[in-house]
């Protein structure tokens, strides 16, 4: 039984026949184990859905073969298992869904909304905004190299669930930015718009080092006809340096602790962590279901100190939730 399901079947049995429940998703990519990080977005896109009686899928994020690590796609699917968080549908793989990619790029170009660019990185300014060079031709004849979304000036407005009212400009962000690589890899912001809309997916949860991202993806949207989802981005987790837990040296909790305590850490990082008399994988599962409120979910970073704690010693306390 995955985490839950008898509080699920109540919640999705509210649902009429003709109303569709929310469906949430996470994406990891496939570039090493699970790390803390991860699992905290996973338990959190989890919850949020869950909670509102949807579905909650998986999808691997393999577009990038050079940084992936034979295995590691299995090996997050067998983690993510491990603490009860299974797919309600069959894990995609977007590697394996090109051919819609392309599909979409196509239909960018044709309606000129997407043109061919021959500048590389050097090319840029110092600000890294793309300053329009190809949006008539490629540059002194030189043959393109990528495919690039046209980005006209204005303001792109949406509301985050935790964080309120946003405002972004990619224009002045990003410029025209990158949907096809010229190593022929499709680009993350392209894949991951037509992805999350061919599966009907109703909300994005995931952490706040995608919220630069989010303007991107609603004009993408909006020119591909798709409906904008809603988005959540959890709190970054850091190490007690500052540096994202991904990246550090520290010991990642997902592999010093047991699945118990470290599904106890994750929930304290999302501002739900269980009473003391919460103690099995399970329990823990049951109470954050019935608990769970964007309302508590502070906004971050949150700092994990992961140095000099052994496995048998973790002792959540009362602390302050910025600080784990």
């Amino acid at each position: 039984m995955r985490p839950g399901d008898a509080e699920y079947k109540n919640i999705v049995s509210e649902f009429s026949g003709n109303e569709r429940p929310p469906i949430g998703r996470f994406a990891p990519s496939p570039t090493g184990k699970l790390h803390f990080g991860s699992l905290v977005s996973a338990v959190g896109s989890y919850l949020q859905v869950r909670r509102a009686g949807g579905l909650w899928l998986i999808r691997i994020e393999d577009l990038d073969p050079p940084r992936e690590r034979a295995g590691a796609a299995a090996a997050q699917l067998t983690t993510l298992a491990r603490f009860g968080l299974l797919s309600d549908r069959p894990v995609q793989r977007q590697s394996r869904l090109r051919p819609r990619h392309d599909a979409a790029m196509r239909q960018l170009l044709r309606r000129q909304l997407a043109f061919h660019c021959a500048c590389s990185r050097r090319d840029l300014p110092a600000s890294g905004v793309y300053p329009g060079t190809c949006r008539r031709k490629p540059a002194d004849g030189r043959p393109a190299r990528s495919v690039r979304f046209r980005v006209e000036p204005g303001q792109v407005r949406f509301v985050d669930l935790l964080r309120g009212p946003q405002n972004q400009v990619p224009a002045e962000q990003c410029g025209d930015f990158i949907i096809l690589r010229a190593d022929g890899l499709i680009a993350y912001q392209l894949a991951v718009v037509v992805d999350d809309g061919a599966s009907g997916v109703t909300e994005v949860v995931r952490g706040s080092d995608l919220l630069d991202s989010t303007g991107r993806q609603i004009l993408l949207q909006e020119a591909l006809g798709l409906p904008r989802p809603a988005y959540l981005h959890l709190p970054l987790i850091v190490d007690d340096q500052g540096r994202k837990l991904s990246k550090s040296r520290a010991d990642d909790p997902v592999e010093r602790y047991c699945l118990r305590e470290a599904l106890r850490l994750a929930l304290r990082a999302l501002g739900h962590e269980p009473p003391a008399g919460v103690q099995s994988l399970e329990s823990q599962w049951r109470w954050a279901l019935k608990e769970w409120s964007i309302e508590r979910i502070p906004t971050g970073p949150i700092a994990i100190d992961v140095q000099g704690c052994r496995h048998d010693d973790y002792t959540p306390s009362d602390d302050a939730p910025i600080s784990l």
